[in-house]
């Protein structure tokens, strides 16, 4: 099992001048901390217009900075937007081929629609389209990443013409594809369309026990791969921290991860949003009926390096492949943060490391033989005819 920080860059209110500022260089610290302690993986997501729980709007530049200051950790964009409205695919495909270049061939794409109406919203995606939105973008981007030259994109939602798009990924055929998931419907998509499963439903192992045996089973058995290459992987995010001060963290935690979930029901069910006014943080805290998690679920993976060990274990067992560790969120400090993941990979990280080590060549057959099998039902690419898309695009 491998492990990935997860940033959504949470700032909750109140704010100064420098919030955001100290927000991403306390972000940056904190991935080039995890790369020097054997984390396996970093990702950033993608949201937009989201005050106090996401200020993570251009993450493809976060990244960028991560490769930068990084030597193995893996580059997750976990995940870009891909309705076209939001983010052109040629766009998409761009910045994915150009930030594994910068970080010699570490990317991870992941692809998602965003979620609640605040930001979808704002580049005018119906709900009721987004999915379908998203895949189209997708299907194209791939498309664009490894086609030399792209033979056309005709869809319902975007047109792109006959192009050369360069610079090409350094990885071929091109970066692991991956796909945010919330529950099963989605986990199984994932798995027909050949893509790893980010799920970001708080699960607990006993839960993800069956999740990752029906997606295994489902993209062995019913993979029509979206890509150029099958991505066989489960990962859950766990809110996340470690220290030796179980009551610390308990307080720390229940309050960070609290608003992590409040700040998510308030941009999706239950908050009246106005966009430069609203106080989440300060609704959060004043609310006698602060919403919290189902019991036992926020602390999964909050506590001193023994519970995070057995917790793991359970998670190891149940067949995942990666914890998402979500650490920056809410008010966790800075300074916590680093002790946190310093703790972590001393004390807790290193038997599973080494289980990891001695199941590669395990896992290797696995996906090769997933891989082999899939492929084998990729649908032919259909090429559109030349000049209806240039019709279609604009052009004359």
């Amino acid at each position: 099992m491998k492990f990935g920080g997860f940033y959504e860059l949470q700032n909750p209110r109140p704010w100064n001048d420098d919030s955001d500022h100290k927000l991403i260089k306390d972000a940056l610290e904190q991935v080039e901390l995890s790369d020097k302690n054997g984390y396996d993986y970093v990702w950033a997501t993608e949201h937009h217009f989201l005050e106090e729980y996401a200020h993570s709007s251009a993450p493809e530049v976060f990244l960028a900075a991560c490769a930068a200051r990084t030597k193995n950790v893996r580059i997750g964009q976990g995940i870009v937007q891909t309705p076209p409205s939001i983010n052109h695919p040629a766009r998409i495909a761009e910045r994915i081929a150009t930030l594994d270049l910068i970080s010699d061939g570490r990317v991870e794409f992941g692809t998602g629609a965003g979620a609640t109406e605040t930001e979808l919203g704002g580049f005018r995606v119906p709900q009721a389209e987004k999915k379908a939105m998203q895949l189209e973008g997708m299907r194209a981007a791939v498309r664009l990443l490894v086609e030399s030259p792209f033979t056309g994109f005709a869809g319902k939602y975007i047109t792109v013409p006959p192009r050369n798009l360069m610079p090409k990924p350094m990885q071929k055929p091109h970066p692991p594809l991956w796909m945010a998931c919330s529950n099963r419907n989605s986990i199984i998509q994932a798995a027909k369309l050949g893509m790893g499963a980010l799920t970001f439903s708080f699960v607990s192992p006993d839960e993800a026990r069956q999740w990752v045996k029906d997606y295994y089973h489902t993209m062995e058995n019913e993979c029509e791969p979206l890509g150029y290459a099958v991505n066989p992987n489960f990962a859950v995010a766990a809110p996340f921290l470690c220290d030796r001060d179980g009551e610390r963290l308990a307080k720390v935690g229940m309050e960070s991860y609290g608003f992590f979930i409040y700040g998510l029901g308030h941009y999706s069910f239950f908050g009246e949003h106005k966009p430069g006014v609203t106080d989440i943080w300060g609704e959060y805290k004043n609310n006698p009926k602060t919403f919290a998690p189902p019991e036992g679920r926020i602390q999964d993976c909050v506590g001193t390096p023994d519970l995070l060990r057995q917790t793991l274990r359970d998670f190891e067992d149940a067949g995942i492949d990666q914890v998402l560790c979500i650490s920056q969120a809410g008010k966790v400090p800075h300074e916590l943060l680093c002790s946190s993941i310093e703790l972590f990979s001393k004390e807790v990280m290193p038997e599973f490391k080494d289980r990891d080590m001695a199941n590669a060549r395990k896992r290797a057959e696995l996906r090769s033989r997933i891989n082999d099998k899939a492929m084998a039902n990729k649908a032919k690419v259909e090429v559109p005819e030349m000049a209806a898309v240039i019709r279609a695009a604009g052009h004359h």
